[in-house]
């Protein structure tokens, strides 16, 4: 049985339903995963303790995760937060986390990561779990780049980059380059120059005939809007395009920001001559060289970097309209008073030209393509215990107190004693919590918080808040 109440003592019966909902869901899918991880493990002779990362970036033991793994959604963007923290030995900074799909902005203050008031988002369902403060956008390294009436665009697909598919098809960079341009009454975000489409190896469910129709014409191998044409008859249609492509069974190939650092030189793992050809091509539909597309689309990034990270600070305040003083040639610059890390892949590519567009200290530490992983192995136990006092009549506010924490509600007729209870209460739950996850009760810190209202006229206060938060560091055997 899960109740919400274990979960959860925010206000809200919806949310926090929702919240049981999905914990239920979840447990028999943890439950297979870890068992899984644990015998892979033991079978390669290893006998460790494991932890699983929570979404508000600490980590908990196997027992605990799995009774709440409603706890661990989210885990991803909390470890890069984590681990920039600790690759660059700073316990308060600002973090961009560049991923291939999305760009994610967190901040960690005193080495907590800042957490959302308003709990995580699960597919459009709002919850109550604890996670960490994010601003996402639909802007990865693998976003598709593409041009509509001379304006560039960013996403939100996710496609290959040219570079990385003329490496996994031996005759793209060919087929890429005798593409003719579409015209322009074509032209939008899947009908590119650069645009090229394969079938996925998920099984085709449910599809109507002209999906069907669409996907029986798409190979393995990259099919240009050319070859579509000539087999259909027609040119595809972009609704039915989308749709197969929202359901997996077809991946698109396109322009990417990983393509216009290849161009530029600034990361050269893949196929460059693929790269160039693509930003020639775009560049003509905005009136640039290849080189200046590039060096274009790598601005508009950066810009896009550091209105996010703006808007993040600067709450209410819509990110499109902070976009546009950066458009702006004016001398004045946002200025950002703690460290902002750069987490990812090639994010060492826009240090100095984000430096160039805020006033802050730009780190790219070493290691940062991997700041994820090193988040979940440098990542704290963290256990936060809320209670919540009140007279149990305003009529008689002296006479009897509730206390109401997620071990129910007690009742205390002495104000003191309730305090106490709390206070008591809040520090052995956090210290079970820390012995449950396997880590030092030598190494846990201990903060307590109180927060009273107090009318006027009354001894004693209406309500009062305590939060019990300890801390854990998980201690590394030398010798292992």
């Amino acid at each position: 049985m899960v109740c919400a109440h274990e979960l959860s003592q925010d206000l809200g019966a919806f949310e926090r339903a929702t919240t049981a909902f999905f914990n239920a869901q979840l447990l028999p899918i943890t439950e297979r995963f870890m068992s899984t991880v644990e015998k892979d493990v033991t079978s390669r002779g290893i006998s460790p303790k494991i932890f699983m990362l929570k979404c508000d970036g600490s980590v908990i033991g196997i027992k605990s995760a799995l009774e709440k793994p409603i706890e661990s959604i989210f885990s991803g963007p909390a470890g890069s937060l984590v681990g920039a923290s600790f690759l660059t030995g700073n316990d308060s900074c600002a973090v961009i986390d560049v991923g291939g799909t999305s760009t994610d902005i967190s901040v960690i203050k005193d080495g907590v990561p800042e957490m959302s008031e308003m709990g995580a988002v699960v597919g459009g369902w709002k919850t109550r779990v604890k996670a960490i403060k994010m601003e996402t956008s639909a802007m990865g390294g693998d976003s598709h780049i593409w041009i509509k009436d001379g304006k560039l665009n960013i996403g939100p697909r996710r496609v290959i980059p040219l570079c990385r598919a003329a490496d996994l098809y031996p005759d793209f960079l060919e087929l890429l380059k005798i593409n003719p341009m579409p015209s322009k009454t074509l032209i939008g975000m899947n009908f590119q120059p650069t645009t090229f489409f394969t079938r996925t190896e998920y099984e085709a469910m449910g599809l109507n005939d002209l999906e069907q129709e669409l996907l029986d014409s798409i190979s393995s191998s990259p099919t240009s809007l050319r070859e579509l044409r000539s087999r259909m008859g027609r040119y595809p249609s972009t609704r039915v395009l989308d749709s197969l492509i929202q359901k997996r069974l077809v991946q698109c190939i396109g322009f990417t920001p990983t393509d216009a650092l290849h161009v530029l030189g600034d990361y050269t793992v893949r196929n460059v001559e693929a790269a160039e050809v693509g930003a020639g091509y775009l560049g003509s539909l905005c009136k640039r060289t290849g080189n200046e597309f590039a060096k274009y689309v790598k601005e508009t990034f950066a810009k896009n970097m550091a209105s996010d990270l703006i808007s993040f600070f600067l709450e209410g305040i819509p990110g499109e309209e902070i976009r546009k003083i950066f458009d702006i040639d004016c001398p004045t610059k946002f200025k950002v008073d703690i460290p902002v890390v750069l987490i990812g892949g090639p994010v060492v590519a826009y240090k100095d030209i984000l430096g160039s567009i805020i006033d802050a200290e730009i780190i790219v530490p070493k290691y940062s393509d991997v700041g994820n992983a090193t988040g979940a192995l440098a990542a704290k136990g963290v256990r936060r215990v809320d209670f919540l006092i009140r007279p149990a009549s305003m009529a008689a506010p002296d006479w009897e107190y509730y206390v109401f924490s997620e071990k129910g509600r007690q009742s205390f007729y002495e104000y003191k004693d309730a305090i106490k209870y709390a206070r008591e209460t809040g520090q052995s739950m956090v210290m079970q919590y820390m012995e449950d996850a396997g880590l030092d009760p030598d190494h846990v810190e201990i903060d307590v918080k109180k927060d009273e209202i107090v009318p006027q006229g009354w001894d004693f206060p209406m309500e009062t808040k305590i939060r019990i938060m300890g801390v854990g560091t998980r201690l590394i055997d030398e010798e292992a």
